[in-house]
Protein backbone atom coordinates (compact mmCIF):
# COMPACT_ATOMS: atom_id res chain seq x y z
CA UNK A 1 0.00 0.00 0.00
CA UNK A 2 1.01 3.69 -1.26
CA UNK A 3 0.80 6.73 0.77
CA UNK A 4 1.12 9.02 -1.18
CA UNK A 5 -0.50 12.88 -0.45
CA UNK A 6 -2.82 13.36 -2.58
CA UNK A 7 -4.53 17.07 -3.07
CA UNK A 8 -7.31 16.86 -1.21
CA UNK A 9 -6.54 14.80 1.74
CA UNK A 10 -3.36 17.31 1.65
CA UNK A 11 -5.49 20.27 2.34
CA UNK A 12 -7.73 18.65 4.70
CA UNK A 13 -5.42 17.79 6.86
CA UNK A 14 -3.85 21.26 6.83
CA UNK A 15 -7.23 23.17 7.16
CA UNK A 16 -7.88 20.64 10.34
CA UNK A 17 -4.60 21.33 12.04
CA UNK A 18 -4.96 25.00 11.15
CA UNK A 19 -8.80 25.06 12.82
CA UNK A 20 -7.02 22.90 16.08
CA UNK A 21 -4.25 25.25 16.51
CA UNK A 22 -6.72 28.43 16.41
CA UNK A 23 -9.40 26.83 18.74
CA UNK A 24 -6.66 26.23 21.64
CA UNK A 25 -4.83 29.65 20.98
CA UNK A 26 -7.86 31.76 20.57
CA UNK A 27 -10.45 30.58 23.41
CA UNK A 28 -11.64 33.90 23.94
CA UNK A 29 -13.16 33.67 20.71
CA UNK A 30 -15.22 30.48 21.55
CA UNK A 31 -14.69 29.03 18.41
CA UNK A 32 -16.07 25.15 19.56
CA UNK A 33 -19.43 27.13 20.59
CA UNK A 34 -19.85 29.20 17.11
CA UNK A 35 -17.96 26.16 14.58
CA UNK A 36 -19.21 22.85 16.24
CA UNK A 37 -22.67 21.69 15.47
CA UNK A 38 -25.69 21.72 17.73
CA UNK A 39 -28.95 20.90 17.33
CA UNK A 40 -31.40 22.48 15.01
CA UNK A 41 -33.53 23.52 17.22
CA UNK A 42 -30.96 24.84 19.78
CA UNK A 43 -30.35 28.97 20.28
CA UNK A 44 -26.66 27.88 19.84
CA UNK A 45 -27.14 26.14 16.02
CA UNK A 46 -25.95 28.20 13.01
CA UNK A 47 -26.83 27.45 9.42
CA UNK A 48 -23.07 27.32 9.14
CA UNK A 49 -22.03 24.36 11.73
CA UNK A 50 -23.01 21.56 8.93
CA UNK A 51 -19.71 22.61 7.37
CA UNK A 52 -17.37 23.95 10.13
CA UNK A 53 -18.35 21.55 12.25
CA UNK A 54 -15.85 18.97 10.55
CA UNK A 55 -12.86 20.74 10.96
CA UNK A 56 -13.30 21.06 14.77
CA UNK A 57 -11.44 18.54 17.12
CA UNK A 58 -12.22 18.47 21.16
CA UNK A 59 -8.64 16.77 21.86
CA UNK A 60 -5.28 16.48 20.60
CA UNK A 61 -6.42 12.93 20.24
CA UNK A 62 -9.31 13.28 18.39
CA UNK A 63 -7.61 15.26 15.39
CA UNK A 64 -4.58 12.86 15.71
CA UNK A 65 -6.79 9.71 15.42
CA UNK A 66 -9.07 11.18 12.46
CA UNK A 67 -5.89 12.69 10.23
CA UNK A 68 -4.55 9.52 10.40
CA UNK A 69 -7.95 7.59 8.90
CA UNK A 70 -7.68 10.52 6.40
CA UNK A 71 -4.15 10.14 5.42
CA UNK A 72 -3.81 6.49 5.27
CA UNK A 73 -7.37 5.51 3.79
CA UNK A 74 -8.59 8.67 1.89
CA UNK A 75 -5.51 9.27 0.14
CA UNK A 76 -6.28 5.77 -1.75
CA UNK A 77 -9.95 6.45 -2.27
CA UNK A 78 -9.30 10.19 -3.81
CA UNK A 79 -6.94 8.62 -6.42
CA UNK A 80 -9.83 5.62 -6.93
CA UNK A 81 -12.51 8.31 -6.84
CA UNK A 82 -10.73 11.73 -8.32
CA UNK A 83 -10.47 14.86 -6.27
CA UNK A 84 -13.75 16.36 -7.40
CA UNK A 85 -15.73 13.72 -6.28
CA UNK A 86 -13.48 12.37 -3.66
CA UNK A 87 -14.17 16.46 -1.96
CA UNK A 88 -17.77 15.94 -2.90
CA UNK A 89 -17.73 12.34 -1.16
CA UNK A 90 -16.33 13.67 2.01
CA UNK A 91 -18.58 16.78 2.83
CA UNK A 92 -21.76 14.88 2.15
CA UNK A 93 -20.73 11.82 4.06
CA UNK A 94 -20.28 14.22 6.55
CA UNK A 95 -23.32 16.34 6.34
CA UNK A 96 -25.07 12.99 6.40
CA UNK A 97 -23.26 12.19 9.32
CA UNK A 98 -24.66 14.66 11.19
CA UNK A 99 -28.23 14.09 9.78
CA UNK A 100 -28.38 10.81 11.05
CA UNK A 101 -27.39 12.22 14.32
CA UNK A 102 -29.66 15.15 14.58
CA UNK A 103 -32.20 12.46 13.40
CA UNK A 104 -31.65 10.13 16.47
CA UNK A 105 -31.31 13.12 18.88
CA UNK A 106 -34.93 14.30 17.35
CA UNK A 107 -36.52 11.33 18.22
CA UNK A 108 -35.15 11.76 21.95
CA UNK A 109 -36.28 15.45 22.04
CA UNK A 110 -39.82 13.58 20.80
CA UNK A 111 -40.17 11.01 22.85
CA UNK A 112 -39.79 13.61 26.12
CA UNK A 113 -41.70 16.62 24.73
CA UNK A 114 -43.78 14.89 22.16
CA UNK A 115 -42.33 17.69 19.46
CA UNK A 116 -38.88 17.91 17.80
CA UNK A 117 -39.01 21.20 18.99
CA UNK A 118 -38.88 23.41 22.58
CA UNK A 119 -40.17 26.17 21.94
CA UNK A 120 -43.87 25.33 21.80
CA UNK A 121 -44.13 23.04 24.52
CA UNK A 122 -44.27 24.22 28.31
CA UNK A 123 -41.74 22.12 30.24
CA UNK A 124 -43.54 22.22 33.28
CA UNK A 125 -46.03 20.12 32.14
CA UNK A 126 -43.62 17.38 31.59
CA UNK A 127 -42.87 15.13 34.48
CA UNK A 128 -40.01 12.92 32.96
CA UNK A 129 -36.89 14.98 34.72
CA UNK A 130 -34.78 12.83 33.63
CA UNK A 131 -35.79 13.08 29.90
CA UNK A 132 -36.00 17.08 30.62
CA UNK A 133 -32.25 16.87 31.63
CA UNK A 134 -31.70 14.48 28.01
CA UNK A 135 -32.98 17.45 26.17
CA UNK A 136 -31.10 20.16 28.00
CA UNK A 137 -27.82 18.30 27.19
CA UNK A 138 -29.11 17.97 23.63
CA UNK A 139 -29.76 21.55 23.02
CA UNK A 140 -26.17 22.19 24.89
CA UNK A 141 -24.18 20.22 23.73
CA UNK A 142 -22.19 20.12 20.16
CA UNK A 143 -21.39 17.42 18.14
CA UNK A 144 -17.73 18.49 16.56
CA UNK A 145 -14.97 16.61 14.49
CA UNK A 146 -14.69 14.87 11.25
CA UNK A 147 -14.94 10.99 12.22
CA UNK A 148 -18.79 10.81 10.33
CA UNK A 149 -16.71 11.81 6.78
CA UNK A 150 -13.78 9.40 8.53
CA UNK A 151 -16.20 6.63 8.78
CA UNK A 152 -17.57 7.21 5.46
CA UNK A 153 -13.70 7.34 3.96
CA UNK A 154 -13.08 3.50 6.02
CA UNK A 155 -16.86 2.37 4.47
CA UNK A 156 -15.59 3.44 0.66
CA UNK A 157 -12.23 1.47 1.66
CA UNK A 158 -14.14 -1.76 2.49
CA UNK A 159 -16.67 -1.03 0.03
CA UNK A 160 -14.42 -0.88 -3.15
CA UNK A 161 -11.33 -2.89 -1.80
CA UNK A 162 -12.88 -6.01 0.27
CA UNK A 163 -9.72 -7.99 0.21
CA UNK A 164 -7.09 -5.66 0.96
CA UNK A 165 -5.60 -6.36 4.56
CA UNK A 166 -4.97 -4.20 7.63
CA UNK A 167 -3.59 -3.72 10.72
CA UNK A 168 -5.78 -2.89 13.35
CA UNK A 169 -4.68 -2.59 17.41
CA UNK A 170 -4.69 -5.16 19.57
CA UNK A 171 -4.61 -7.92 16.63
CA UNK A 172 -1.11 -9.44 15.74
CA UNK A 173 -2.50 -10.65 12.63
CA UNK A 174 -3.60 -8.44 9.06
CA UNK A 175 -7.27 -8.65 8.45
CA UNK A 176 -9.36 -7.71 5.72
CA UNK A 177 -10.66 -4.73 4.92
CA UNK A 178 -14.44 -6.16 4.68
CA UNK A 179 -14.52 -7.78 8.04
CA UNK A 180 -12.64 -4.58 10.36
CA UNK A 181 -15.38 -2.44 8.26
CA UNK A 182 -18.32 -4.30 8.99
CA UNK A 183 -17.14 -5.00 12.98
CA UNK A 184 -16.82 -1.39 13.19
CA UNK A 185 -20.26 -0.60 12.16
CA UNK A 186 -22.13 -3.11 14.32
CA UNK A 187 -19.77 -2.07 17.72
CA UNK A 188 -21.52 1.48 16.55
CA UNK A 189 -24.45 0.44 16.09
CA UNK A 190 -24.72 -1.76 19.17
CA UNK A 191 -22.65 1.38 21.38
CA UNK A 192 -25.50 3.79 19.50
CA UNK A 193 -28.64 2.31 20.70
CA UNK A 194 -27.31 0.96 24.29
CA UNK A 195 -26.60 5.04 24.55
CA UNK A 196 -24.70 4.15 27.63
CA UNK A 197 -24.55 7.06 30.62
CA UNK A 198 -21.11 9.35 29.88
CA UNK A 199 -20.63 8.49 26.28
CA UNK A 200 -19.88 11.42 24.64
CA UNK A 201 -19.24 10.05 21.50
CA UNK A 202 -21.61 10.40 18.35
CA UNK A 203 -21.96 6.88 17.48
CA UNK A 204 -25.24 7.57 15.38
CA UNK A 205 -23.00 10.35 13.25
CA UNK A 206 -20.62 7.55 12.54
CA UNK A 207 -23.15 5.15 11.19
CA UNK A 208 -24.44 8.06 9.01
CA UNK A 209 -21.16 8.93 7.51
CA UNK A 210 -20.87 4.90 6.50
CA UNK A 211 -24.45 5.07 5.25
CA UNK A 212 -24.24 8.29 3.28
CA UNK A 213 -21.24 6.46 1.83
CA UNK A 214 -22.62 3.85 0.52
CA UNK A 215 -25.79 5.39 -0.87
CA UNK A 216 -23.27 7.95 -2.88
CA UNK A 217 -20.99 5.05 -4.01
CA UNK A 218 -23.96 2.64 -4.86
CA UNK A 219 -25.70 6.21 -6.99
CA UNK A 220 -22.32 6.42 -8.67
CA UNK A 221 -22.09 3.27 -10.06
CA UNK A 222 -18.78 1.76 -8.35
CA UNK A 223 -18.31 -1.57 -7.52
CA UNK A 224 -16.35 -3.38 -5.25
CA UNK A 225 -12.70 -4.67 -6.59
CA UNK A 226 -11.56 -8.08 -5.97
CA UNK A 227 -7.85 -7.38 -5.26
CA UNK A 228 -5.88 -4.58 -4.12
CA UNK A 229 -2.39 -3.50 -4.81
Amino acid sequence: MQFNLTPAVKNLLIINVIFFIATISLKQLGLVEHLSAFYFDSPFFKFWQPITYLFMHGSFEHLLFNMIAVFMFGTVIEQTLGIKRFIEYYFITGLGALALHMFVQGLEVYSVLGSFTANTVNAGNVDDVAGLIKVRDIYSTPVLGASGAVFGILLAFGYLFPNAEVFIFFIPIPVKAKYVVTGYMLIELVLGVRNSPGDSVAHFAHIGGALFGFILLKIWGYRSSRNFY
